[in-house]
Protein backbone atom coordinates (compact mmCIF):
# COMPACT_ATOMS: atom_id res chain seq x y z
CA UNK A 1 0.00 0.00 0.00
CA UNK A 2 1.17 3.51 -0.84
CA UNK A 3 0.16 6.61 1.13
CA UNK A 4 1.32 10.20 0.82
CA UNK A 5 3.58 11.29 3.64
CA UNK A 6 0.87 13.58 5.04
CA UNK A 7 -1.67 10.81 5.74
CA UNK A 8 -4.89 9.86 3.94
CA UNK A 9 -5.84 13.40 2.80
CA UNK A 10 -6.64 14.72 6.27
CA UNK A 11 -3.44 16.66 6.85
CA UNK A 12 -2.76 20.30 6.05
CA UNK A 13 -2.65 20.97 2.34
CA UNK A 14 -4.49 17.73 1.56
CA UNK A 15 -7.17 17.50 -1.15
CA UNK A 16 -9.97 18.22 1.40
CA UNK A 17 -8.35 21.55 2.26
CA UNK A 18 -8.29 24.51 0.04
CA UNK A 19 -4.63 25.25 0.36
CA UNK A 20 -1.90 24.46 -2.13
CA UNK A 21 -0.78 20.90 -2.10
CA UNK A 22 2.82 20.31 -1.09
CA UNK A 23 4.89 17.69 -2.85
CA UNK A 24 5.86 15.25 -0.14
CA UNK A 25 7.91 12.12 -0.68
CA UNK A 26 5.93 8.95 -1.15
CA UNK A 27 6.20 6.33 1.54
CA UNK A 28 5.91 2.72 0.46
CA UNK A 29 4.57 0.32 3.08
CA UNK A 30 6.19 -3.08 2.63
CA UNK A 31 5.04 -6.16 4.50
CA UNK A 32 7.47 -8.07 6.64
CA UNK A 33 8.14 -11.76 6.08
CA UNK A 34 5.26 -12.61 8.42
CA UNK A 35 2.84 -10.46 6.42
CA UNK A 36 1.33 -8.99 9.61
CA UNK A 37 3.10 -5.67 9.95
CA UNK A 38 3.78 -2.84 7.56
CA UNK A 39 7.09 -0.99 7.62
CA UNK A 40 7.74 2.26 5.77
CA UNK A 41 10.43 2.36 3.07
CA UNK A 42 11.54 5.46 1.23
CA UNK A 43 10.74 5.17 -2.48
CA UNK A 44 13.16 6.57 -5.02
CA UNK A 45 15.47 5.65 -7.85
CA UNK A 46 17.66 2.64 -7.05
CA UNK A 47 21.30 3.14 -7.97
CA UNK A 48 22.46 0.25 -10.16
CA UNK A 49 26.16 -0.56 -9.80
CA UNK A 50 28.29 -0.29 -12.93
CA UNK A 51 28.42 -3.64 -14.69
CA UNK A 52 31.37 -2.87 -16.95
CA UNK A 53 34.88 -3.66 -15.74
CA UNK A 54 37.40 -0.87 -15.53
CA UNK A 55 40.75 -1.12 -17.32
CA UNK A 56 42.40 -2.08 -14.03
CA UNK A 57 39.90 -4.87 -13.42
CA UNK A 58 40.43 -6.25 -16.93
CA UNK A 59 44.20 -6.19 -16.46
CA UNK A 60 43.84 -7.98 -13.13
CA UNK A 61 41.66 -10.63 -14.79
CA UNK A 62 44.16 -11.09 -17.64
CA UNK A 63 46.98 -11.51 -15.15
CA UNK A 64 45.04 -14.19 -13.27
CA UNK A 65 44.37 -16.02 -16.53
CA UNK A 66 48.04 -15.85 -17.53
CA UNK A 67 49.22 -17.33 -14.25
CA UNK A 68 46.51 -20.00 -14.07
CA UNK A 69 46.98 -20.90 -17.73
CA UNK A 70 50.68 -21.59 -17.27
CA UNK A 71 49.98 -23.74 -14.21
CA UNK A 72 47.23 -25.64 -16.06
CA UNK A 73 49.60 -26.59 -18.90
CA UNK A 74 52.11 -28.08 -16.45
CA UNK A 75 49.39 -29.89 -14.48
CA UNK A 76 47.89 -31.28 -17.67
CA UNK A 77 51.26 -32.59 -18.81
CA UNK A 78 51.93 -34.22 -15.42
CA UNK A 79 48.50 -35.87 -15.39
CA UNK A 80 48.96 -37.25 -18.90
CA UNK A 81 52.39 -38.63 -18.02
CA UNK A 82 51.20 -40.21 -14.77
CA UNK A 83 48.14 -41.69 -16.47
CA UNK A 84 50.30 -43.30 -19.17
CA UNK A 85 52.67 -44.70 -16.55
CA UNK A 86 49.85 -46.22 -14.48
CA UNK A 87 48.39 -47.75 -17.63
CA UNK A 88 51.74 -49.25 -18.68
CA UNK A 89 52.44 -50.80 -15.27
CA UNK A 90 49.03 -51.86 -13.92
CA UNK A 91 47.05 -52.69 -17.07
CA UNK A 92 49.02 -55.90 -17.84
CA UNK A 93 48.49 -57.05 -14.23
CA UNK A 94 44.73 -56.47 -13.80
CA UNK A 95 43.21 -56.36 -17.30
CA UNK A 96 43.63 -60.08 -18.13
CA UNK A 97 41.47 -61.06 -15.14
CA UNK A 98 39.06 -58.10 -14.87
CA UNK A 99 38.74 -56.73 -18.40
CA UNK A 100 37.20 -53.25 -18.57
CA UNK A 101 36.83 -53.15 -14.80
CA UNK A 102 40.55 -53.40 -14.20
CA UNK A 103 40.79 -49.89 -12.72
CA UNK A 104 38.12 -50.72 -10.11
CA UNK A 105 39.94 -53.92 -9.27
CA UNK A 106 43.25 -52.07 -8.96
CA UNK A 107 41.66 -49.44 -6.72
CA UNK A 108 40.61 -52.15 -4.28
CA UNK A 109 38.18 -51.69 -1.37
CA UNK A 110 39.76 -48.38 -0.31
CA UNK A 111 39.25 -46.77 -3.72
CA UNK A 112 36.13 -48.58 -4.85
CA UNK A 113 33.90 -45.54 -4.29
CA UNK A 114 35.88 -43.09 -6.41
CA UNK A 115 36.48 -45.76 -9.06
CA UNK A 116 32.71 -46.28 -9.41
CA UNK A 117 32.18 -42.52 -9.45
CA UNK A 118 34.68 -42.17 -12.29
CA UNK A 119 32.88 -44.97 -14.14
CA UNK A 120 29.57 -43.14 -13.76
CA UNK A 121 31.06 -39.94 -15.19
CA UNK A 122 32.39 -42.00 -18.08
CA UNK A 123 28.90 -43.40 -18.83
CA UNK A 124 27.37 -39.91 -18.77
CA UNK A 125 30.08 -38.68 -21.13
CA UNK A 126 29.31 -41.57 -23.47
CA UNK A 127 25.57 -40.84 -23.54
CA UNK A 128 25.96 -37.10 -24.06
CA UNK A 129 28.62 -37.42 -26.75
CA UNK A 130 31.41 -35.77 -24.77
CA UNK A 131 33.98 -38.38 -25.82
CA UNK A 132 35.21 -36.80 -29.03
CA UNK A 133 38.28 -39.01 -29.27
CA UNK A 134 37.81 -42.80 -29.01
CA UNK A 135 41.09 -42.96 -27.10
CA UNK A 136 39.44 -41.01 -24.27
CA UNK A 137 36.89 -43.80 -23.69
CA UNK A 138 39.13 -45.25 -21.01
CA UNK A 139 38.52 -45.47 -17.26
CA UNK A 140 41.90 -43.90 -16.52
CA UNK A 141 40.91 -40.69 -18.32
CA UNK A 142 38.28 -40.00 -15.68
CA UNK A 143 40.59 -40.32 -12.68
CA UNK A 144 41.95 -37.20 -11.05
CA UNK A 145 45.60 -36.57 -10.25
CA UNK A 146 45.19 -37.58 -6.56
CA UNK A 147 43.46 -40.82 -7.61
CA UNK A 148 46.25 -41.68 -10.03
CA UNK A 149 48.68 -40.98 -7.22
CA UNK A 150 46.71 -43.32 -4.93
CA UNK A 151 46.96 -46.13 -7.48
CA UNK A 152 50.70 -45.65 -7.67
CA UNK A 153 51.14 -45.58 -3.88
CA UNK A 154 48.97 -48.68 -3.36
CA UNK A 155 50.97 -50.62 -5.92
CA UNK A 156 54.39 -49.16 -5.28
CA UNK A 157 56.19 -52.54 -5.50
CA UNK A 158 55.04 -52.67 -9.14
CA UNK A 159 56.48 -49.20 -9.85
CA UNK A 160 59.63 -49.45 -7.76
CA UNK A 161 61.73 -51.19 -10.46
CA UNK A 162 61.15 -48.17 -12.74
CA UNK A 163 60.98 -45.31 -10.20
CA UNK A 164 63.56 -45.39 -7.47
CA UNK A 165 62.67 -42.27 -5.48
CA UNK A 166 59.15 -42.55 -4.09
CA UNK A 167 59.70 -39.70 -1.61
CA UNK A 168 60.69 -37.30 -4.38
CA UNK A 169 57.56 -38.18 -6.35
CA UNK A 170 55.23 -37.70 -3.38
CA UNK A 171 56.82 -34.39 -2.39
CA UNK A 172 56.42 -33.06 -5.93
CA UNK A 173 52.78 -34.20 -6.07
CA UNK A 174 52.12 -32.50 -2.71
CA UNK A 175 53.43 -29.22 -4.13
CA UNK A 176 51.30 -29.61 -7.26
CA UNK A 177 48.15 -30.24 -5.24
CA UNK A 178 48.09 -26.61 -4.06
CA UNK A 179 48.04 -25.27 -7.61
CA UNK A 180 45.58 -27.94 -8.73
CA UNK A 181 43.01 -26.77 -6.18
CA UNK A 182 43.48 -23.11 -7.12
CA UNK A 183 43.31 -23.69 -10.88
CA UNK A 184 40.33 -26.07 -10.76
CA UNK A 185 38.26 -23.41 -8.94
CA UNK A 186 39.55 -20.36 -10.84
CA UNK A 187 40.93 -18.73 -7.73
CA UNK A 188 43.88 -16.34 -7.53
CA UNK A 189 47.24 -18.02 -8.19
CA UNK A 190 50.28 -16.11 -6.95
CA UNK A 191 53.54 -15.84 -8.83
CA UNK A 192 55.30 -17.70 -6.00
CA UNK A 193 52.95 -20.68 -6.19
CA UNK A 194 53.24 -20.71 -9.99
CA UNK A 195 57.04 -20.84 -9.79
CA UNK A 196 56.82 -23.66 -7.24
CA UNK A 197 54.38 -25.51 -9.51
CA UNK A 198 56.62 -25.24 -12.56
CA UNK A 199 59.67 -26.44 -10.64
CA UNK A 200 57.80 -29.34 -9.07
CA UNK A 201 56.22 -30.37 -12.38
CA UNK A 202 59.53 -30.29 -14.26
CA UNK A 203 61.19 -32.29 -11.47
CA UNK A 204 58.39 -34.84 -11.40
CA UNK A 205 58.35 -35.30 -15.17
CA UNK A 206 62.09 -35.92 -15.10
CA UNK A 207 61.69 -38.55 -12.36
CA UNK A 208 58.83 -40.26 -14.19
CA UNK A 209 61.08 -40.44 -17.25
CA UNK A 210 63.67 -42.35 -15.25
CA UNK A 211 65.66 -39.26 -14.32
CA UNK A 212 66.54 -38.32 -17.90
CA UNK A 213 64.08 -35.49 -18.42
CA UNK A 214 65.43 -34.93 -21.92
CA UNK A 215 61.96 -34.66 -23.44
CA UNK A 216 60.82 -31.89 -21.07
CA UNK A 217 61.59 -28.39 -22.38
CA UNK A 218 62.88 -25.73 -20.00
CA UNK A 219 59.66 -23.79 -20.51
CA UNK A 220 56.88 -26.09 -21.66
CA UNK A 221 54.45 -23.20 -22.21
CA UNK A 222 56.96 -21.40 -24.39
CA UNK A 223 57.47 -24.50 -26.51
CA UNK A 224 53.71 -24.84 -27.04
CA UNK A 225 52.91 -21.27 -28.09
CA UNK A 226 56.15 -19.94 -29.52
CA UNK A 227 55.36 -21.39 -32.95
CA UNK A 228 52.94 -18.52 -33.49
CA UNK A 229 55.83 -16.05 -33.40
CA UNK A 230 58.73 -17.88 -35.09
CA UNK A 231 61.32 -18.27 -32.31
CA UNK A 232 60.44 -15.05 -30.48
CA UNK A 233 59.74 -16.05 -26.89
CA UNK A 234 59.51 -12.62 -25.25
CA UNK A 235 59.06 -8.98 -26.24
CA UNK A 236 60.02 -6.09 -23.95
CA UNK A 237 59.18 -2.42 -24.40
CA UNK A 238 62.69 -1.31 -23.38
CA UNK A 239 65.95 -2.62 -21.99
CA UNK A 240 64.94 -1.88 -18.39
CA UNK A 241 62.10 -4.40 -18.61
CA UNK A 242 64.34 -6.81 -20.50
CA UNK A 243 67.01 -6.81 -17.80
CA UNK A 244 64.41 -7.17 -15.07
CA UNK A 245 63.18 -10.42 -16.63
CA UNK A 246 66.44 -11.58 -18.21
CA UNK A 247 69.52 -10.18 -16.46
CA UNK A 248 72.81 -10.37 -18.33
CA UNK A 249 74.03 -12.91 -15.76
CA UNK A 250 71.21 -15.27 -16.74
CA UNK A 251 71.69 -14.64 -20.45
CA UNK A 252 75.37 -15.59 -20.29
CA UNK A 253 75.08 -18.35 -17.69
CA UNK A 254 76.98 -21.38 -19.00
CA UNK A 255 77.56 -19.79 -22.43
CA UNK A 256 80.00 -21.54 -24.76
CA UNK A 257 79.96 -18.76 -27.36
CA UNK A 258 78.99 -15.10 -27.31
CA UNK A 259 78.67 -13.03 -30.49
CA UNK A 260 77.72 -9.41 -29.83
CA UNK A 261 77.10 -6.62 -32.33
CA UNK A 262 76.13 -3.03 -31.65
CA UNK A 263 77.15 0.60 -31.40
CA UNK A 264 78.73 0.46 -27.95
CA UNK A 265 77.46 -2.84 -26.45
CA UNK A 266 76.44 -1.01 -23.28
CA UNK A 267 74.34 -3.89 -21.94
CA UNK A 268 77.47 -6.06 -21.77
CA UNK A 269 80.09 -3.46 -20.86
CA UNK A 270 78.04 -1.59 -18.25
CA UNK A 271 75.99 -4.40 -16.69
CA UNK A 272 78.48 -7.27 -16.62
CA UNK A 273 81.67 -6.76 -14.65
CA UNK A 274 85.10 -7.29 -16.11
CA UNK A 275 85.86 -10.01 -13.58
CA UNK A 276 82.82 -11.98 -14.66
CA UNK A 277 83.71 -11.56 -18.31
CA UNK A 278 87.26 -12.79 -17.60
CA UNK A 279 85.86 -15.80 -15.75
CA UNK A 280 83.40 -16.54 -18.54
CA UNK A 281 86.14 -16.48 -21.18
CA UNK A 282 88.54 -18.46 -18.97
CA UNK A 283 85.94 -21.21 -18.64
CA UNK A 284 85.96 -21.74 -22.40
CA UNK A 285 83.42 -19.26 -23.79
CA UNK A 286 84.50 -17.98 -27.22
CA UNK A 287 83.75 -14.26 -27.48
CA UNK A 288 83.44 -12.08 -30.59
CA UNK A 289 82.55 -8.41 -30.04
CA UNK A 290 81.68 -5.99 -32.87
CA UNK A 291 81.62 -2.25 -32.08
CA UNK A 292 80.75 0.62 -34.38
CA UNK A 293 83.97 2.36 -35.33
CA UNK A 294 84.11 5.46 -33.07
CA UNK A 295 85.86 7.39 -35.86
CA UNK A 296 83.25 6.62 -38.53
CA UNK A 297 80.75 9.08 -40.00
CA UNK A 298 77.91 6.81 -38.80
CA UNK A 299 78.73 7.78 -35.19
CA UNK A 300 78.34 11.49 -35.98
CA UNK A 301 74.99 10.83 -37.68
CA UNK A 302 73.81 8.87 -34.65
CA UNK A 303 74.90 11.69 -32.33
CA UNK A 304 72.80 14.14 -34.33
CA UNK A 305 69.79 11.80 -34.20
CA UNK A 306 70.01 11.53 -30.41
CA UNK A 307 70.80 15.21 -29.86
CA UNK A 308 74.20 14.44 -28.32
CA UNK A 309 77.23 16.70 -28.34
CA UNK A 310 80.02 16.14 -30.82
CA UNK A 311 82.19 13.11 -29.93
CA UNK A 312 80.03 12.27 -26.91
CA UNK A 313 78.96 8.92 -28.36
CA UNK A 314 82.37 8.15 -29.84
CA UNK A 315 84.03 8.66 -26.44
CA UNK A 316 81.53 6.24 -24.88
CA UNK A 317 82.34 3.61 -27.53
CA UNK A 318 86.07 4.10 -26.98
CA UNK A 319 85.67 3.60 -23.22
CA UNK A 320 83.79 0.33 -23.78
CA UNK A 321 86.43 -0.89 -26.23
CA UNK A 322 89.17 -0.08 -23.69
CA UNK A 323 87.20 -2.02 -21.07
CA UNK A 324 87.00 -5.22 -23.14
CA UNK A 325 90.65 -4.83 -24.19
CA UNK A 326 91.63 -4.89 -20.50
CA UNK A 327 89.52 -8.02 -20.09
CA UNK A 328 91.30 -9.65 -23.02
CA UNK A 329 94.69 -8.75 -21.55
CA UNK A 330 93.94 -10.88 -18.47
CA UNK A 331 93.32 -14.03 -20.53
CA UNK A 332 95.84 -16.73 -21.31
CA UNK A 333 94.12 -17.64 -24.58
CA UNK A 334 93.51 -14.23 -26.11
CA UNK A 335 92.68 -15.79 -29.46
CA UNK A 336 89.30 -16.84 -28.11
CA UNK A 337 88.38 -13.22 -27.27
CA UNK A 338 88.17 -11.15 -30.47
CA UNK A 339 87.30 -7.45 -30.76
CA UNK A 340 86.50 -5.75 -34.05
CA UNK A 341 84.94 -2.52 -35.36
CA UNK A 342 82.69 -1.97 -38.37
CA UNK A 343 81.90 1.14 -40.42
CA UNK A 344 78.39 0.39 -41.68
CA UNK A 345 75.22 2.17 -40.61
CA UNK A 346 74.13 0.43 -37.38
CA UNK A 347 70.70 -1.17 -37.60
CA UNK A 348 70.40 -3.22 -34.42
CA UNK A 349 72.15 -4.53 -31.32
CA UNK A 350 72.44 -8.30 -31.07
CA UNK A 351 73.66 -10.63 -28.34
CA UNK A 352 73.78 -14.19 -29.72
CA UNK A 353 74.55 -16.81 -27.09
CA UNK A 354 75.20 -20.51 -27.57
CA UNK A 355 74.65 -22.51 -24.43
CA UNK A 356 76.21 -25.80 -23.34
CA UNK A 357 75.52 -28.81 -25.57
CA UNK A 358 74.06 -32.03 -24.18
CA UNK A 359 73.26 -35.34 -25.84
CA UNK A 360 69.65 -35.52 -26.98
CA UNK A 361 67.37 -38.53 -26.80
CA UNK A 362 66.67 -38.99 -30.49
CA UNK A 363 69.44 -40.12 -32.79
CA UNK A 364 72.19 -38.72 -30.60
CA UNK A 365 71.33 -35.14 -31.59
CA UNK A 366 72.89 -32.46 -29.45
CA UNK A 367 70.64 -29.91 -27.85
CA UNK A 368 71.59 -26.58 -26.30
CA UNK A 369 70.25 -23.39 -24.80
CA UNK A 370 70.74 -20.94 -27.69
CA UNK A 371 69.45 -17.46 -26.97
CA UNK A 372 69.45 -14.15 -28.77
CA UNK A 373 68.59 -10.63 -27.62
CA UNK A 374 67.85 -8.21 -30.48
CA UNK A 375 67.23 -4.47 -30.17
CA UNK A 376 66.46 -2.45 -33.30
CA UNK A 377 67.72 1.15 -33.34
CA UNK A 378 65.01 3.78 -33.27
CA UNK A 379 65.75 7.20 -34.72
CA UNK A 380 65.21 9.23 -31.55
CA UNK A 381 65.65 6.60 -28.85
CA UNK A 382 68.77 5.41 -27.08
CA UNK A 383 69.47 1.72 -26.73
CA UNK A 384 68.08 1.71 -23.18
CA UNK A 385 64.73 2.95 -24.54
CA UNK A 386 64.48 0.63 -27.56
CA UNK A 387 62.24 -2.47 -27.64
CA UNK A 388 63.93 -5.84 -27.24
CA UNK A 389 63.15 -9.29 -28.64
CA UNK A 390 64.28 -12.48 -26.93
CA UNK A 391 64.82 -15.38 -29.32
CA UNK A 392 65.34 -19.03 -28.46
CA UNK A 393 66.86 -21.35 -31.02
CA UNK A 394 64.34 -23.82 -32.44
CA UNK A 395 61.49 -22.61 -30.21
CA UNK A 396 59.13 -21.90 -33.09
CA UNK A 397 60.24 -24.53 -35.58
CA UNK A 398 58.04 -27.48 -36.32
CA UNK A 399 59.63 -30.95 -36.26
CA UNK A 400 61.22 -31.64 -39.62
CA UNK A 401 60.72 -28.02 -40.73
CA UNK A 402 63.24 -26.33 -43.00
CA UNK A 403 62.38 -22.66 -42.39
CA UNK A 404 65.10 -20.94 -40.33
CA UNK A 405 64.13 -19.02 -37.22
CA UNK A 406 64.94 -15.38 -36.58
CA UNK A 407 67.93 -16.37 -34.49
CA UNK A 408 69.55 -17.92 -37.55
CA UNK A 409 68.74 -14.82 -39.62
CA UNK A 410 70.57 -12.57 -37.16
CA UNK A 411 73.46 -15.01 -36.88
CA UNK A 412 73.90 -14.81 -40.65
CA UNK A 413 73.77 -11.02 -40.51
CA UNK A 414 76.41 -11.01 -37.77
CA UNK A 415 78.73 -13.20 -39.84
CA UNK A 416 78.38 -10.90 -42.86
CA UNK A 417 79.28 -7.80 -40.86
CA UNK A 418 82.07 -9.66 -39.05
CA UNK A 419 83.64 -10.59 -42.40
CA UNK A 420 83.80 -6.90 -43.40
CA UNK A 421 85.06 -5.62 -40.04
CA UNK A 422 88.57 -4.73 -38.81
CA UNK A 423 90.28 -6.20 -35.74
CA UNK A 424 91.21 -4.09 -32.73
CA UNK A 425 94.72 -4.74 -31.49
Amino acid sequence: MVFPAGGRGSGPGGPDRGGARSEAPTVVMRPTLTGRALVPAQAGPVEIPALAWSAGEWEDAYQRVRLSGRAYVWLNLVEQRLRALVDEVLHPIYAPAHGEDWVTAAAGPAGEEWAHRAGAVREVSRRKGYLLDPADDDPLVFLTLPQLRELMVQHWPCFEPFLADRREIELALDELEVARHVVSRNRVLTQTVLAQTERAAARLLAVLDGGAGGGVPADVVESLVAGRYADVVAVHADRVRLQRDLPVEDLLDGARRLDALGIGLGMLCQNYTGKRLVRLASEGCRVRLLFLNPASSAVRRRERELGLGRSELSRSIEMNIMHVRRVRAHLRDQGGFEIRVFDETPRFTAYLVEGPRTAGQSGGRRQGRDLGVIQPYLRRARGMESPALVLRGGAGQQPGGTEPGLLEVYREEFENIWADSRPVS
